[in-house]
């Protein structure tokens, strides 16, 4: 069964509120100041970005556990 293009939007979303709500409430606990706290969650989001796509493209050059003939992974069906 495969996901429809809506629901992992959705989700990636989600993870990703979820992910920077985490980033800050540990930055506020550590630092106890909330201004602090919303830079680093702010600064947080910028980069992981970044690191996921260079995440993403580095293991797309790795051949290891791929089936022979996966296809590749799209955002709009080809008709």
């Amino acid at each position: 069964m495969q996901s429809k293009i809506k629901r992992s939007l959705a989700k990636t979303l989600s993870w990703r509120i979820l992910a920077t709500t985490d980033t800050f409430i540990i930055s506020w606990i550590i630092t106890g100041a909330i201004h602090l706290a919303g830079a680093i969650a702010m600064i947080e989001v910028i980069t992981k970005m970044f690191l996921y796509y260079g995440h993403e493209r580095g293991w797309n050059k790795i051949k290891w556990g791929r089936q022979e003939h996966e296809p590749h992974t799209t955002i709009w069906p080809y008709s």
